[in-house]
């Protein structure tokens, strides 16, 4: 394209291309012009790839509408997202006239894996790879979907237009006793056809592609779109062992993609019904298993289901208020547990409260209402009503923020085993819906209530000790004795819940604002709360210890099984099943050291 191949190469990384590559790379650009004001993607939308400014200015703002950046000519955005989930951390907006140009996520993957210095300055965060959505790391076999449709070579011409039309697909495969010999397409159909004015009664093979490329179940979706790329084709067909099993195509890539969080949102949020959400969120575990068997890291795996039940939250709080008329005075929905921490796995409760604004009557029935519509509403979209009835529907957690006050002020002053229970719950809080100032402040004043009572973080550690990693004797494991776990390791309260709970030790003695576990953790590092070496360790376990677990319910919703938390050991390779203790020692090693007074120092 005309002056994109003579910019780009001023522009670093790809000044270190050779010539061949930057003339390829630079075609696969496209150009965009945006006028001053125009949004060129927003916080959470599926980017279509890598953006570079050509001339003018684009500001980036994060998701609460805060200034990140004033980018200008040269400047590339939008690689954080790229390099996580394929969905934007941000949002960008053209702060003057300016061009920009876009390149393909499934180009600047190919781009990367060919070039070691593009690799190197995008991979910053250290990623191995590039996150172009799920579909890249899936195999081959896990993309296919129905059984392929296929023609001898010959069918006549206008047997086989009405086969695809018949069978709604846009290829065949044309076949001699299940071995495929070629490929024809709809656009074979107009190109050389009906452009041509070929006779419809001439047997396919005479238009067919010949002999086309392949690939084996055992392939990459990244491998598919790199041949797409290359070949500018849009239909591969799938063989084993020279049988024809199934073709891919640009559409099946899409519509893998659209089966992903942000598009299960977008369905949420244009959801007329509860009915229609729970629809939605039924396909959660379909989800769960698409992004473990593409590697996705686990804090984005939950990340991705926790955006879900947030916007639930939030079109369940939109119905409401359109049923009930507005709300009498400002309110706060908030979720606290493992969707407060954004870690909601495949198996979730509700955990969540309302707090007023001060002065507001808790016994007003509007706001009874509202969380009678919202909670039942959670339950059924899969979100279980919470057996310790730790929600919005119980009036001790629909409080105006005064009485929160109190209840963090007492618990901290007076920790008995309840208060140690409640503090560990609610130390969690996540503003959902509403207004959100009402979280931020009660937030802040009551970490520093705590920090300031040693007594308080005392008992808080003490809690913390009563979830032990399952560790036996003899360097094996404490599995369950008896019932229907038998034999297996509880992989949330054994393995999970322990380091959250010293995440959340470390929050309260360091200040620390995030309520995210591995956030927690990483945060704690940084301000000296604990130990580089300390928090390396443990950020490790939990990682190793988070895979494992969604790695399991993937393996229990792929054998048809609702997921759970309970792992057999004796299932796992010996190589695996050894890292899982090892991170299990570590973790009881922090605890250990949290316990005698030197939790903080690592």
């Amino acid at each position: 394209m005309s002056g994109i191949s003579d910019f780009i190469s001023t522009v670093h990384p790809y000044d270190s291309l050779p010539r061949d590559e930057l003339a390829r790379v630079a075609a696969s650009f496209s150009r965009r012009t945006y006028p001053a004001g125009a949004e060129i993607y927003h916080f959470g939308d599926l980017l279509p790839g890598l953006f570079l400014i050509e001339s003018g200015a684009v500001h980036v703002t994060d998701r609460n509408g805060e200034s990140v950046s004033e980018l200008g000519p040269r400047n590339s955005f939008g690689e954080r997202g790229l390099l996580r989930d394929g969905c934007a951390v941000t949002s960008a907006r053209a702060a003057e006239d300016a061009v920009v140009l876009m390149l393909p996520r499934a180009e600047l993957t190919q781009l990367m894996a060919r070039s070691r210095p593009v690799a190197r300055f995008f991979d910053r965060g250290g990623r191995a790879m590039l996150r172009t959505g799920d579909v890249a790391l899936l195999k081959v076999g896990d993309i296919l979907g129905r059984k392929p449709q296929s023609c001898p070579p010959d069918t006549p011409i206008i047997d086989a237009a009405r086969l695809m039309r018949d069978a709604q697909v846009s290829s065949l495969g044309v076949t001699e006793q299940e071995r495929l010999i070629g490929l024809v397409t709809i656009r074979d159909m107009s190109n050389r056809v009906v452009a041509e004015g070929r006779d419809m009664r001439m047997p396919v093979s005479k238009v067919m592609t010949a002999d086309p490329v392949t690939l084996p179940p055992t392939a990459l979706g990244y491998d598919v779109l790199n041949i797409m790329l290359e070949r500018r084709i849009g239909h591969l067909p799938i063989v084993e062992d020279g049988r024809f099993i199934g073709m891919v195509s640009q559409t099946d890539l899409t519509r893998m993609q659209a089966i992903s969080a942000t598009g299960l949102v977008r369905d949420i949020a244009q959801a007329d019904s509860v009915a229609d959400m729970a629809e939605a969120t039924a396909r959660i575990p379909d989800l769960l298993v698409q992004l473990v068997r593409a590697h996705q890291r686990h804090e984005v795996v939950t990340r991705m289901i926790s955006d879900i039940a947030d916007a639930v939250t939030r079109r369940l709080l939109e119905m409401a208020e359109a049923e009930l008329g507005p709300a009498p005075v400002p309110y706060l929905w908030a979720a606290c547990g493992s969707q407060g921490r954004q870690e909601q796995t495949g198996v979730s409760d509700q955990d969540n409260c309302l707090i007023l604004a001060d002065g507001a009557d808790p016994a007003e029935p509007w706001f009874e209402a509202l969380a009678r519509f919202v909670c039942d509403g959670l339950n059924e979209c899969g979100y279980v009503y919470c057996p310790g009835d730790m929600m919005a529907t119980n009036p001790r957690w629909r409080q105006p923020r005064d009485v929160w006050r109190r209840y963090f002020r007492d618990w901290i002053a007076s920790p008995d085993p309840e208060a140690q229970m409640l503090a560990s719950v609610m130390f969690d809080l996540r503003a959902i819906g509403g207004d959100g100032a009402l979280l931020a402040g009660l937030q802040v004043e009551t970490l520093e209530r705590a920090e300031k009572n040693s007594i308080f973080v005392a008992h808080m550690v003490t809690n913390s000790l009563k979830h032990r990693p399952p560790l036996g004797l003899i360097g094996g494991f404490a599995t369950i004795r008896s019932g229907e776990h038998r034999d297996h390791i509880d992989m949330k309260h054994g393995g999970v819940v322990p380091v959250t709970d010293l995440a959340r030790i470390y929050a309260l003695q360091g200040r620390l604002t995030p309520v995210n576990t591995r956030a927690r953790l990483q945060d704690a590092e940084a301000k000296g709360v604990i130990s580089g070496s300390g928090a390396r360790d443990l950020i490790a376990a939990y990682d190793l210890i988070q895979t494992v677990r969604l790695d399991n319910q993937a393996d229990l919703i792929g054998a048809g099984r609702p997921p759970d938390n309970y792992l057999s050991p004796a299932g796992l390779p010996d190589f695996e099943r050894s890292h899982l203790r090892d991170a299990f020692v570590v973790v009881r090693g922090m605890q250990s050291a949290a316990g005698h007074g030197k939790g903080f120092l690592g």
